[in-house]
């Protein structure tokens, strides 16, 4: 594992998503319910679907000594107004998360600047943003923001790597699309795309801040890049 000292200690990490079932076996670190805005009568975060509860654990393994707050955005469609988005972003540095996982994105681009600006009021909060980039083909936000870590799928990679690319400059990485495997369960019959790819993603990324006194983008991205030269053994 990369920067194999590390478990994402004196951490918060923000997942939002569909919830969590906190006493499935694979979720293994303290973690707190957040019920954002909801549209419907649901008073629960529980995790009517497991797509949070996934989410979370491929956070959790290579994470567990952080403290997980599970942002409760959408039930069983997996579908968010880009409101209630925005509305979650918010809490996230209105509480001072030190990382936020958002395993989705919104293809409504009128609301880039809003979200750009909340990007940067993140970075001044030391809020880091870790989002999916694109949704097929097609870019999404946050994730093709200035000033997040935007993830894409690398299905060749491992679950214990990851790669980056900057092909105009601008970096941005590549993990497995893959959750923690399942007794039984055959990967391909398993969750699996881009929201596992960004989970991972931020696993590695929690690694890599716990051993940075700052932890600006430039200075995460940098400890990042640095470990992905790291050969595999």
């Amino acid at each position: 594992m990369l920067f194999p000292t590390a478990t994402g200690r004196g951490l918060k990490i923000a997942v939002i998503d569909s919830g969590v079932n906190a006493r499935h076996p694979h979720i293994c670190a303290p973690i707190h319910g957040v019920l954002i805005g909801s549209e419907t009568d649901e008073s629960s975060c529980d995790d009517p679907v497991g797509h949070g509860t996934a989410v979370t654990a491929a956070i959790q393994e290579k994470a567990p000594a952080a403290e997980y707050y599970a942002l409760k955005l959408f039930g069983v469609s997996l579908r968010a107004t880009s409101e209630r988005l925005i509305t979650a972003i918010e809490w996230t540095i209105e509480n001072r998360m030190d990382l936020v996982n958002l395993s989705l994105g919104t293809s409504n681009f009128d609301c880039r600047d809003r979200l750009q600006s909340l990007v940067e009021r993140a970075a001044s909060s030391g809020t880091l943003l870790v989002a999916a980039r694109n949704a097929g083909s097609n870019p999404v936000l946050p994730g093709a923001l200035e000033g997040v870590i935007g993830v894409d799928v690398d299905w060749d990679l491992p679950r214990d790597r990851y790669r980056m690319a900057a092909p105009d400059g601008s970096p941005y990485f590549l993990a497995s699309g893959y959750p923690r495997p399942l007794p039984g369960v055959s990967p391909a019959r398993n969750l699996n795309g881009i929201s596992f790819a960004v989970a991972n993603m931020t696993g590695f990324v929690a690694r890599a801040c716990e051993g940075l006194p700052s932890r600006s983008f430039r200075e995460v991205c940098e400890a990042l890049a640095a470990e992905a030269l790291i050969p595999a053994t």
